[in-house]
Parts: C-alpha cells; sequence; structure tokens
C-alpha cells in the first residue's frame, strides 16, 4: 500500500526539508570554524601564560555542560558529548599549531 499525498501530513516536502538541514549543516560549519579561531587566540594566552594546551579541568566541564543541555533538549547526550570531544580534539590540535606542535597546514 502506497500513500501518494501526505501534504495533510508532512506540510513540506522531503525536499524542502532536507534543504532546510543544509542549512543547518552550513551554519554548523560557519559554528566550529568560529570555535577554531577562539581556540587560536586561547592559545596565544596559553602561550604568553606559559599554560599547556590539554586543560582536564576544562575539558571535564565542557563535557558536563553539553551532556546536560543535551538531556534538556532531549537529545542523545552520550552522542553529544562524542560530537564535543573531537571538537575539543580540533580546539587543541589548532592550539598546537600556535605552539609549532601541530599537525595542521
Amino acid at each position: 500500500m502506497f500513500i501518494k499525498n501526505l501534504d495533510h501530513v508532512f506540510p513540506m516536502s522531503m525536499e524542502t526539508i532536507r534543504e532546510e538541514i543544509n542549512k543547518v549543516d552550513a551554519h554548523i560549519i560557519r559554528l566550529i570554524a568560529q570555535r577554531q579561531e577562539l581556540a587560536g587566540k586561547i592559545a596565544q594566552i596559553k602561550i604568553h601564560g606559559g599554560l599547556p594546551v590539554h586543560d582536564k579541568q576544562r575539558t571535564t566541564r565542557v563535557l558536563d555542560d553539553v551532556f546536560n543541555q543535551a538531556v534538556e533538549s532531549k537529545i542523545d547526550p552520550v552522542a553529544v558529548q562524542e560530537i564535543f570531544k573531537i571538537l575539543i580534539s580540533m580546539s587543541e590540535e589548532r592550539q598546537r599549531g600556535f605552539f609549532g606542535e601541530g599537525n595542521l597546514p
């Protein structure tokens, strides 16, 4: 059994929804780029302060905060933490680049 017209159930077409998802994805990329730029600024402060790249307390706080925000938003908090582990790793790699230790181009 195939239902041909779902307009009454789904007012937006799948293509329209996918276009919206693409816009959200592009926005996420811009935010990641902004986060990376800020990581570079943090690196400069760490260099001048003689601080290490990795800050275990900060990492723990960020992961705890995003877990709680995910729970409040009713999305998978473990998956969100995994995403942020990647983002933190990217930020630390960016910072290592400022220290002359990174692998980024």
